[in-house]
């Protein structure tokens, strides 16, 4: 009987070991699934904002030659430098708003942080 034991504590000892792998490769499983679709949502966001801003800038462009072009005989001057404040004030504020949301970040592994936080309110007593 004294032998029952300590074969009763290493067989539960074996299944603790075994269940944390377990939960711990699940974990991983997750984590990697999280930055996977973190890179595919990053790539597309640069790709679509790239092509966005290409043809938003041509867009303007055009427009802003148009116009001036229309008001060569009288008013060039003005369209040019209506055109110039325009550009310059909307791409600093734009770029203010990049900015701020830069700083501000944003959470990476939020759903692997919640699962891990919830295993650990388990286990505690």
């Amino acid at each position: 009987m004294e032998t029952n034991p300590p074969l009763r504590l290493a067989a539960s000892l074996k299944g603790l070991a075994g269940t944390v792998l377990t939960l711990l490769q699940i974990r991983l499983e997750l984590l990697s699934v999280e930055a996977q679709e973190e890179v595919a949502r990053v790539a597309s966001l640069l790709l679509y904002g790239a092509v966005a801003v290409i043809l938003l800038a041509l867009g303007l462009g055009f427009a802003a030659i148009l116009i001036t072009v229309a008001l060569w005989d009288t008013q060039r001057l003005l369209a040019l430098a209506v055109f110039t404040t325009l550009f310059l004030v909307l791409g600093g504020v734009l770029a203010w708003l990049a900015y701020q949301r830069i700083r501000r970040g944003s959470v990476l592994f939020a759903a692997s942080l919640a699962e891990l936080r919830q295993d650990r309110e388990q286990l505690r007593p």
